[in-house]
């Protein structure tokens, strides 16, 4: 009974996880993330690392938008803004709880993002691309107007964190180790909320609802031909992506303890996803994700406190890196690694181990495949 059922784990596991190669990719870099603190870090890569979660959440959540649907955005900040400036309005005059002030803010933003997807949706291309990067402009014009309550360039402090040094401290904890504890315990809270976040990004990509954004991609003249209404699915993945790009900024919020507008709304911000999505593969979700974490360890440790480079040599650094990597390969770095290095373990093995159903499967379908080859 008991072999039975490892056989069942084992078969289950090799057909959905080893024989799909982006799942295997997400896989073992969700592994060496799960037990990367073992390795004692410093602080300084934890809250990088922590930081890099939350900014993959981001990245994927523009994949969803521009790379499943075609809906170029430039102001994908917008809705990070929203989710941390949220949190922080609502905790600052009302002194909710996170619990409470996190989902408000994410409500918000989706709110946001379906009044201003409607209007921004009636164009296209390049057009939609330059309507999009106006608006955390004017979302940091209205902070800065309103600085006796949004604390304007300054910001908002004093947020709460989800784990307090107190609680540390009171626990027989030193400062440091405190702190470290601290660090380790926000890293791992981030690495599940990208975890499943990821999961559900990915699922909805390649669910009926991800098809349809795909024709809509593909050709949306022939999408509305079909039936479809093209309007409600764009203003759909607008929401989606809204929702997970705001609680990305939310968690920072609470993260960092404190906001302002050049952290959370600026121009720079919302081309990182851009870069992050092209140098990892668009469209991919995964490819996005995993770049993130390349070039944001580049950037913020390697190029920082590892071989210490003046952040002003750092944009051009990144420049050559990406042209790089996409002469080399254009797709995208995790599409190589999935469709080449990994393309081995995609095919089909004529191993019994895998279960019986599935070997009577493949057995129906190599006869099949046999069957309607041409003869010579």
């Amino acid at each position: 009974m008991v072999a039975n059922y490892v056989r069942r784990i084992y078969t289950n596991f090799a057909t959905n996880i080893i024989d799909i190669p982006p799942r295997l990719l997400a896989l073992l870099c969700f592994f060496i993330l799960l037990v990367f603190p073992v390795t004692g870090p410093n602080v300084l890569l934890l809250y990088v690392l922590t930081y890099t979660n939350l900014i993959a959440i981001f990245a994927g959540s523009w994949d969803l938008l521009v790379g499943r649907v075609g809906q170029i955005s430039l102001g994908h900040a917008l809705f990070f803004g929203i989710g941390a400036y949220g949190t922080a309005l609502l905790y600052k005059f009302y002194q909710l709880p996170m619990w409470v002030t996190i989902p408000s803010a994410i409500i918000i933003a989706v709110a946001v993002s379906i009044l201003v997807g409607f209007p921004s949706l009636r164009v296209k291309g390049p057009y939609l691309a330059l309507i999009t990067m106006t608006f955390p402009l004017i979302f940091v014009s209205a902070i800065l107007y309103f600085k006796q309550w949004t604390g304007g360039e300054n910001g908002i402090a004093g947020l709460p964190s989800f784990f307090s040094l107190q609680f540390f401290v009171e626990r027989g904890f030193s400062y440091s180790a405190a702190l470290y504890m601290q660090k380790v315990s926000e890293y791992y809270m981030t690495l599940l909320l990208l975890l499943v976040s990821g999961i559900i990004i990915y699922k909805i990509a390649n669910s009926k609802t991800g098809i349809v954004f795909v024709s809509i991609l593909d050709d949306e003249l022939a999408s509305k031909a079909s039936g479809i209404n093209t309007t409600r699915y764009k203003l759909m993945a607008f929401a989606i992506s809204a929702c997970f790009a705001s609680l990305s900024g939310a968690v920072f919020a609470h993260i960092l303890t404190s906001i302002g507008p050049g952290g959370t709304l600026s121009v720079a911000l919302s081309f990182l996803p851009v870069i992050m999505t092209v140098f990892g593969g668009i469209g991919t979700i995964y490819g996005a994700i995993a770049a993130t974490f390349i070039i944001q360890i580049l950037d913020l440790y390697i190029l920082t406190d590892l071989v210490p480079i003046p952040m002003e040599w750092h944009p051009l650094i990144f420049i050559i890196i990406v042209i790089i990597f996409v002469i080399k390969w254009p797709r995208g770095i995790a599409r190589f690694v999935v469709e080449d290095v990994l393309k081995e373990l995609s095919k089909e093995r004529e191993i019994e181990e895998r279960g019986k159903h599935v070997w009577k499967k493949y057995k129906k379908k190599k006869q099949e495949a046999t069957e309607s080859a041409p003869e010579d």
